[in-house]
């Protein structure tokens, strides 16, 4: 077992620092970003109206957060796999999530008189945390592993 651990020691190193920044991103997000809603969906916030808030301001804050959480995914996932084609993949659908994810996230919030506050706090979820990785993972595990046995066959 430890030497397995030698073995893969760069490959854990760089996880490990990925994932130190994945927490710092959340440890600090009072601190980093600009975010009304932070306070507002950790309150009782099924009676209570929308907060008020600054759009490009916010934007600018979940893209922000966003790109951090993708740059921090990326890099343990190209560090997992050792596959650029699969880290552009990868990006390539990060961008196209955000992009879908921004806009409903916007539109719901100017669009609609009263939008529906939990569908606004899941289109949050998905914008700041790295949900997207712990979905990547396994499924590019499992991919490998069918690709590789196949292979075998």
């Amino acid at each position: 077992m430890p030497e397995r651990l030698f073995k893969h020691k760069l490959k854990i190193l760089f996880s490990s620092i990925f994932v130190c920044g994945l927490i710092f991103v959340r440890a600090f997000e009072d601190v980093l970003f600009y975010d009304p809603f932070l306070k507002y969906f950790r309150s009782e916030f099924g009676s209570e109206p929308l907060p008020d808030f600054n759009s490009v301001k916010l934007f600018f804050a979940l893209l922000g957060r966003y790109f951090m959480n993708t740059f921090c995914s990326l890099g343990i996932i190209y560090v997992l796999f050792k596959d650029f084609g699969l880290t552009k993949f990868s990006a390539l659908i990060y961008l196209v999530f955000f992009v879908l994810l921004i806009a409903a996230f916007f539109i719901l919030l100017h669009a609609f008189a009263h939008p529906d506050k939990m569908l606004l706090f899941y289109i949050r979820r998905f914008l700041i945390q790295p949900i997207f990785l712990l979905l990547f993972l396994p499924a590019f595990y499992f991919q490998r592993v069918v690709s590789q046995k196949n292979n075998i066959l």
